[in-house]
């Protein structure tokens, strides 16, 4: 699976979110990475949890899975991939690079 296909920058993200299309954010941080910072109206699952909560997840319209700086949500991303959720894409640069490109007001750690 090429990661180019799998992936999408911040600015699609912002762009997507201004549409009317179904989207769904999956958030796979932690608890604690949550608190300090998250996307508004995003669904907080934590990687760990991803496998026993798939049933939560839309298999139609855009699926955005997000992490710090876009490793674990990779890692997610392609597992959704192998169990059938060709939706998924990966934030590229996590919600660090959408604090940094699209919202600077949010926190950053």
């Amino acid at each position: 699976m090429d990661r180019d296909s799998i992936e999408i920058d911040v600015q699609t993200l912002a762009r997507l979110r201004e549409a009317s299309g179904p989207l769904t954010v999956l958030d796979v941080r932690e608890s604690w990475e949550v608190s300090h910072c998250a996307l508004e109206d995003s669904l907080h699952i934590p990687m760990g949890e991803v496998p026993s909560r798939i049933g939560e997840l839309p298999a139609e319209g855009a699926l955005v899975v997000m992490c710090h700086h876009g490793m674990r949500s990779m890692q997610v991303t392609q597992f959704l991939h192998h169990m059938g959720y060709e939706n998924a894409r990966n934030l590229a640069g996590g919600i660090d690079a959408w604090a940094a490109e699209v919202d600077p007001a949010m926190p950053r750690y």
